[in-house]
Parts: C-alpha cells; structure tokens; sequence
C-alpha cells in the first residue's frame, strides 16, 4: 500500500488503477482472490461472523466514506473520506461481531436476510508480493421482517488481501457507496 500512500489514498476515486499490474483474469491468483470475495460473501449472508472474523488480518481497517452529489466538474469531491459510515480497526470489527453473535443486538434481531452479488472483480500487484489490491463491485439487498420492501446498496469495494500460509487474510477494506442517501434504516450489516 506504499504506492497508495504516495499517492494520497483521498485521491483515490472508484475504478482508479492502485496498484503495480493487473493479474489477469484466470490466473492462479487472480481465482484464489475471486474465491476468497465469495466465500466471504457467503459467510456473511448466512451469518457466520466467527467463521468469517477468522479471514480478518490483526491490523484491518475497514472504511465507508459518505458520498455526496456533485456537478461533473466537482466528481473528485464527491467522495468525503473526512466523515465515514464506518471507520474500524481489527478491535472495533471483533467487537461489532461479538455484540451481532449475542443477545444484545437489537438492530439485527431478528436478523436482515441478505445477498451480496460480488462482480468486476480486478487483481492488482503491490510493491509487497504478499499483498493484492483487489477491486469489486458490491449488490447488497437487505430484507427484514415480513415487510415486502428491499433495502438495496451498491458500491465498489478496494480491498487489500494478504496472503499468509492459511489463504488470503483480509487487511484493508474501503467501500465506496453509490447512494448519497441510504435507503436503509441502519448499517448493522458488514459490506
């Protein structure tokens, strides 16, 4: 993530190249990579968030920046890094999973059935070649009770994955939404 840092991670806008060379399509790390996002995915929407804290590495910060509607001229101001959805650290993610895991978690009992649709994934290089830069677009739906409404959000995702001897360990997560105004009650749900 050096590069990023010279480069002014608030610089960075969705679908902006980051890291050193792409890793094409099919090759071995690229589907390691895909096949972590999915089974990611899946843990997530089937609510295993222990199985799925075990895939987090010790120092993970995992952002979500507002988004404001700006004219053309002003797109690079849309994203505002200075006041965030989320902005958690290992620590505040383990302890958002015990509290989701127990009987205090009123906002998500009983809890939102979702889908995460994971596509356009790209697999970038970094200077370490223990770290990818991995970018992806996010469909979150969201459904609670017997109400026929969806919560819908989409975004895209800039991760870094960190290959350690278990797999792909999950280090950095930034997730920009496409939405200035959530149409959701609350962010109980990881993105």
């Amino acid at each position: 993530m050096a590069e990023v840092q010279q480069r002014g991670e608030d610089q960075i806008q969705p679908g902006s190249p980051v890291g050193i060379k792409r890793v094409p399509v099919g090759a071995d790390i690229y589907n390691q990579a895909v096949t972590f996002l999915y089974e990611e995915a899946t843990l997530l929407d089937q609510i295993r968030l222990q199985e799925w804290a075990a895939r987090l590495d010790t120092d993970l910060i995992y952002t979500v920046p507002l988004r404001h509607t700006r004219t053309q001229s002003e797109l690079s101001a849309s994203i505002v890094r200075t006041v965030q959805h989320y902005h958690d650290d290992y620590r505040s993610i383990m302890g958002r999973v015990l509290r989701l895991s127990g009987k205090s978690a009123w906002a998500e009992d009983p809890p939102s059935r979702t889908r995460r649709l994971v596509t356009n994934v790209f697999v970038e290089e970094t200077a370490n070649p223990d770290e990818y830069v991995v970018t992806s677009y996010l469909l979150l739906t969201r459904s609670r009770f017997k109400d026929h409404h969806v919560d819908i959000i989409s975004g895209e995702r800039r991760d870094v994955l960190r290959m350690r001897e278990d797999g792909f360990k999950l280090a950095r997560r930034e997730v920009i939404i496409d939405q200035a105004v959530l149409g959701t009650p609350n962010l109980a749900v990881f993105l």
